[in-house]
């Protein structure tokens, strides 16, 4: 499961939104589940950010959300990205060189999703 969290920062307040991402991601890093995360940000508008987590499992990613240095570290920060979808289930992937794999989807079959 990978989860992108854009935001978009003045250039005024970069190094604090850096420091912050750093504790984010390190209390993060920290809870089972985990698998790799990054702070990138674009290359043609420096002001654009991105905080990029890959978890084994939705469950592991939600259940890491709970943990008390993520909701002292993380969620505030999280909570000023953008407001659009942020969670993504992998549907297809390749190795270097490799065919592609495809994987089922984990969402419901409900006619509510």
């Amino acid at each position: 499961m990978l989860v992108t969290n854009r935001f978009v920062v003045d250039v005024d307040v970069a190094d604090e939104f850096t420091e912050r991402a750093h504790a984010a991601l390190t209390a993060l890093a920290a809870r089972p589940g985990y698998l790799r995360g990054q702070l990138v940000r674009a290359l043609d508008d420096p002001a654009h950010w991105c905080l990029v987590t890959e978890w084994e499992s939705v469950g592991a990613y939600r259940r890491a959300l709970g943990g008390f240095e993520v909701k002292v570290s993380a969620v505030p920060l999280l909570a000023q990205s953008l407001d659009e979808p942020s969670a993504y289930e992998a549907l297809a992937t390749a190795p270097p060189g490799g065919a592609v794999v495809i994987t089922a989807s984990d969402r419901a079959a409900g006619p509510y999703r």
